[in-house]
């Protein structure tokens, strides 16, 4: 098993922890903060998805998927086009509101589709690319690939235990 075959079966399991934190849920509980000030699923979902899009595109140059096929014009959020949900305030977290579960799993699976793919095209030596210098060390692409992951299962976790406070009546 090579280094891409590790990321690629990683990022394969990305899809089953998203839907199984939104399936079912309607939009009013997708918008609910436990505790009040939690961030809530649509956030978490948004989140993890915005990254994956952002971060992908700057290493493998090319288009968000947020923008280039409409979801920032379709979704209206009260938020820059360019914005990933990197330090939000509470307000902001708030801004992030959702129709539906589809909604959040139709700009999840847009962007995931393409990730995979790209993964899936890679040879370990692709992975030792420098992708971004702003950074000390500069930053490779399996260094990114792999914060990319680890900030979306963090973030797929987060909302599976939402899901769990609310679904409880919590």
């Amino acid at each position: 098993m090579t280094s891409v075959d590790v990321l690629a079966e990683a990022f394969g399991r990305l899809p089953e922890l998203v839907r199984s934190a939104v399936d079912g849920l309607d939009a009013e509980q997708l918008s609910i903060r436990p505790a009040g000030s939690a961030n809530s699923i649509a956030w978490l979902v948004w989140h993890l998805t915005r990254v994956e899009d952002s971060h992908f595109a700057e290493a493998f140059g090319h288009d968000e998927v947020w923008l280039s096929s409409g979801y920032a014009d379709r979704w209206g959020l009260a938020l820059g086009t360019a914005d990933t949900g990197y330090g939000h305030s509470s307000d902001q977290v708030d801004a992030v509101r959702v129709g539906s579960a589809q909604q959040l799993l139709d700009y999840f699976d847009s962007v995931h589709t393409l990730s995979e793919s790209l993964v899936a095209g890679l040879n370990d030596e692709d992975l030792q690319q420098v992708v971004d210098e702003r950074w000390d060390p500069p930053v490779t692409l399996l260094v990114r690939l792999v914060s990319v992951l680890d900030d979306a299962v963090q973030h797929a976790g987060q909302a599976a235990y939402a899901r769990g406070i609310i679904l409880a009546g919590g």
